[in-house]
């Protein structure tokens, strides 16, 4: 009953004239994000950023939010209408959206996966309703041993899901710790790996990397492919609405995507791609025709569209409760709080509680005007696409040098974007995996912090970890995942070395 009290008092707040356009601004913004392939939802808020420092931080994070959810739906667009997915989560879509727009089918598709979204979008967030004060007030428990093994949790959970390669994963992650390293040392208060630089005494800012690694690295990867004129195709986009045969089927569907969206949302290290594709694997699994499956059935639509929406508003609930970011775009909005002098975590509710309810209420909010934007607006979005890549890919350049110097109207940070950059494109080229750096870079001086503070507390004393119950219990859930990780990845390793021995 208290928190659809403080829910109330969060829609208040949200329905203000301001917080509405700012709520409808990022959804536009998003859905855009969405339809344009190689952005996606983590390198669109990345972007977006520097239009919100001037904003008041309820406004700022309700904007960076509908960004983000608003991505979600965005990528959709494309993957059915011209098979080209606007970014991961959406990969799975176009088995059968494309399939459907073939067959003239294109608006039951984006229709069914707007419903599905809109639902899977409003549960989650009853979910993190109902769950947000009981997690939040058992995090209250937590001291800094505890905050620092959950991180470990975290950061685990991001190796054992980052890719192919655990080895890769983990090289990534000491890459982001590396960076986050830089800057002046919170305890001592001396410099630190600055090399002389007089910029790097703030540190490495995590928008100017997150920017070169996603939208300067996708620029310079999609200039190797031929992107222009890929509308040609598209689907035509009539009635919106499934066949009445359909509903059944997709209402079943969308309440399998709903609670394993919402689940997985729960759990740090996971994303939105995961959540899609395990919700199609499930649809097929229990279809009593799954050959049908990648021909154009709406449950193929239905499922993964809800699954990655539910994911993406519950991951909201560890970031707000337990200060753990569970993706990229997760810890970017991280970010954007502590840039606004908010820190997530148990203590958020207690000391920005008309904040985060706000934030809570905008959600709902959202879902609604998505539903209503996107159903008569498809048509509008796919023109976009008729844009050449080459002009496409000039506009984001625009975006990423203005939003870098635009954060400390600095030259120096378009320079660190820019070399983020060409990492970027190294890294995507050899296949590592770009998430794990970013988390740990957000994350990395969290964990400093906690760990010193451990260590003080303790007097110097390690066991203060494997002493306190909470604190074990983490430390045991992260070795038990990495001593998987590494278990499910040693007969791929044997089987490559058995293979340069043959030749």
């Amino acid at each position: 009953m208290e928190s659809f009290q403080h829910l109330m008092n969060g829609f208040v707040v949200a329905m203000s004239l301001q917080n509405l356009l700012f709520a409808t601004i990022g959804c536009i913004l998003g859905t855009l994000i969405g339809v344009l392939p190689g952005l996606g939802p983590a390198a669109g808020t990345a972007l977006l950023i520097p239009i919100t420092f001037k904003l008041e931080p309820t406004s700022a994070i309700i904007m960076l939010a509908a960004i983000y959810y608003g991505a979600m739906y965005g990528g959709t667009i494309t993957s059915v209408l011209i098979n080209v997915p606007g970014e991961a989560a959406s990969v799975v879509t176009c088995l059968d959206g494309y399939e459907m727009a073939k067959q003239g089918r294109a608006g039951a598709a984006l229709g069914i996966a707007a419903i599905g979204s809109f639902i899977g979008g409003s549960v989650a967030t009853l979910g993190l309703v109902l769950v947000a004060l009981p997690l939040a007030r058992f995090a209250l428990k937590f001291g800094p041993p505890e905050y620092f093994s959950l991180l470990c949790v975290g950061l685990s959970l991001v190796m054992a899901l980052a890719g192919k390669s655990l080895s890769k994963a983990l090289i990534m992650g000491v890459i982001g710790l590396v960076f986050s390293l830089v800057g002046i040392d919170p305890v001592e208060g001396a410099p630190r790996f600055t090399f002389g630089i007089t910029p790097l005494m703030d540190g490495v800012r995590f928008v100017p990397v997150v920017m070169g690694f996603f939208g300067i690295g996708e620029i310079l990867l999609n200039a190797e492919k031929s992107l222009v004129g890929v509308m040609a195709g598209g689907g035509k986009v009539s009635s919106f609405l499934p066949r009445r045969e359909e509903w059944r089927i997709s209402v079943t569907s969308i309440l399998r995507g709903t609670g394993l969206g919402f689940f997985l949302g729960l759990i740090p290290g996971t994303n939105s791609a995961v959540a899609s594709f395990m919700s199609y694997a499930i649809e097929k699994k229990v279809s009593k025709h799954p050959e049908k499956f990648g021909t154009g059935v709406i449950e193929g639509v239905a499922a993964p569209e809800t699954a990655n929406n539910a994911y993406a508003n519950a991951a909201l609930i560890p970031l707000f409760t337990l200060g753990l970011p569970g993706s990229p775009t997760i810890a970017i909005l991280m970010g954007a709080l502590i840039m606004n002098g908010l820190t997530p975590g148990p203590l958020l509710f207690k000391q920005h509680a008309t904040f985060v309810w706000a934030v809570i209420a905008s959600l709902y909010i959202g879902n609604v005007i998505l539903l209503i934007l996107n159903l008569p607006l498809v048509g509008w979005w796919a023109k976009l696409l008729r844009i050449p890549y080459q002009a496409l890919s000039v506009i984001i350049l625009v975006f990423c040098i203005i939003g870098a110097y635009s954060l400390n109207n600095s030259i120096f940070d378009i320079g660190v974007m820019l070399v983020c950059g060409v990492l970027g494109y190294a890294f995507k080229k050899l296949d590592f995996p770009v998430a794990p750096a970013i988390l740990t870079l957000i994350l990395g001086p969290l964990m400093e912090r906690s760990l010193r503070e451990s260590i003080s507390l303790s007097q110097g004393d390690y066991s203060i970890f494997v002493t306190r119950p909470i604190s074990l219990v983490f430390l045991a859930i992260t070795a038990l995942i990495l001593a998987s990780s590494a278990w499910q990845a040693l007969p791929a390793a044997i089987r490559e070395e058995s293979k340069e021995a043959q030749v």
